[in-house]
């Protein structure tokens, strides 16, 4: 059993090979998958009808900064680790939130979420 065993994750990404490696990750961690949302406007209708533990999302969707995406999770109060292939400048509307790079591994994504659900926990 791990920290995720049993959470539900969002996946927010419009790559399919990365949105499939997200969720296989996240299946082998235990989680539920939530999504993948390939679009800004899918993700925020999920974030709208679902319950939601946290969320991976990918900064630039279609590209569309996932700013609306952003300020949703926060609005719900739902911990967000954030993913680019552009490195951790690439967006403003990210600071606060664990940044990974693409691809990302199994045990970065794990240790990203895992402290963003330990710190609302808090």
């Amino acid at each position: 059993m791990t920290a995720l065993s049993g959470r539900r994750v969002l996946v927010v990404e419009d790559e399919s090979l990365i949105a499939m490696m997200a969720s296989d990750f996240l299946t082998d961690l235990g989680a539920t998958v939530i999504g993948p949302a390939t679009s800004i406007d899918a993700a925020l209708t999920i974030i709208s009808t679902h319950e939601i533990d946290a969320a991976v999302l990918d900064l630039n969707i279609r590209g569309e900064l996932s700013k609306r995406v952003a300020d949703a999770l926060r609005l719900h109060r739902i911990p967000m680790v954030c993913a680019t292939g552009y490195g951790e400048g690439a967006a403003d509307f990210a600071r606060g939130s664990p940044i990974i790079d693409k691809p990302y591994s199994r045990e970065n994504l794990e240790s990203s979420l895992r402290a963003v659900l330990s710190a609302g926990a808090e």
